[in-house]
């Protein structure tokens, strides 16, 4: 396999470089403009960028998950948000149309977000692909514009798209800015020393969360057996709890905390529940999740000790 990589100096990115270059791909991994010099970069403003690395790539995949995708950024940027997102994203898929030729037409399997769906009424979970969407964020609403920007594309021009709506995706290697991932480090600093303090935000949502290994092999499942045209629920079909998932790794973590809640932590507008049924994206492909959420939150508070002893080394 041939595949290009957007988005791959990001959490979910590397992970997929590594397992794409483990089964031995050829793989082109895609930074932004200002990342290091181990990634190729574009700019998913510049369409010039984007034709220059499709035509010395020659894909036969594009994965696409570049993308502004921290929430509450949306909420102070919704312009840029949908500037990278959306429109970023259709330059992307044109120079994908203008480099392809009738033989070597890439696949292209975009990564799109459960937060298209928005907060729903408690008789539609979980939530399923034929539902219309309702984002209630700026980031929601720019990769639902995506979804439909890809999907034109594909009806209009032929092209090979498929879309994952992911849900929560964590894991080992995650940035701080998300819950999980904040949780762990804090423990961690908790663990080494210091102050036996862990500020949260709101804890009453309840998520459905998908370990990153587990994403990867869905993004393999997406290229190898997804239908083109079809857009695809990447989720284990369970709803956690934000204060159970502290629970348990307050339990990992063995220290003794208070919880402090901080209101610039809290968000504006919340989903309360999201969960996903992955149905379709099972009976099509055969991928279900495999990693246990106890074992995910395992390996990512390991993850953030090793990350702590490295900063105190």
């Amino acid at each position: 396999m041939r595949a290009l990589v957007t988005g791959a100096s990001g959490f979910v990115g590397r992970h997929l470089v590594d397992a794409l270059r483990r089964e031995g791909a050829h793989v082109v991994a895609c930074g932004g403009p200002h990342d290091s010099a181990e990634y190729r970069r574009i700019d998913l403003a510049d369409v010039q960028s984007l034709r220059s690395v499709l035509d010395e790539a020659r894909p036969d995949v594009v994965f696409h998950l570049a993308a502004q995708s921290f929430v509450p950024q949306s909420l102070q940027s919704p312009l840029e948000i949908f500037e990278v997102n959306a429109i970023g994203s259709a330059r992307l898929v044109q120079a994908v149309r203008e480099c392809a030729t009738s033989a070597s037409a890439p696949r292209v399997v975009f990564a799109s977000s459960a937060e298209v769906y928005g907060p729903r009424e408690p008789s539609e979970y979980p939530l399923r692909e034929t539902l219309n969407l309702r984002p209630s964020t700026p980031y929601g609403a720019s990769k639902a514009a995506a979804e439909a920007m890809l999907l034109a594309y594909a009806r209009s021009f032929s092209l090979d798209v498929v879309v994952g709506r992911f849900f929560n995706t964590i894991g080992p290697g995650q940035s701080e800015r998300f819950v999980v991932a904040s949780f762990a480090a804090q423990l961690a600093s908790i663990a080494a020393g210091g102050p036996r303090e862990l500020h949260v935000g709101n804890l009453q949502p309840s998520r459905d969360f998908i370990d990153v290994r587990d994403a990867v092999a869905a993004y393999f499942a997406l290229a190898r057996g997804g239908e083109g045209g079809e857009v695809y629920n990447v989720c284990s079909g369970a709803a956690v709890g934000i204060r159970d998932v502290l629970r348990e790794l307050i339990a990992i973590a063995r220290v003794p905390v208070a919880v402090r809640e901080e209101p610039a932590r809290m968000r504006g507008a919340e989903t309360p529940v999201s969960v996903g049924d992955p149905a379709k994206l099972r009976s099509r492909t055969g991928w279900t999740a495999q990693i246990p959420l106890p074992r995910s939150l395992r390996d990512i508070y390991e993850s953030a000790k090793l990350v702590r002893s490295g900063v105190e080394g």
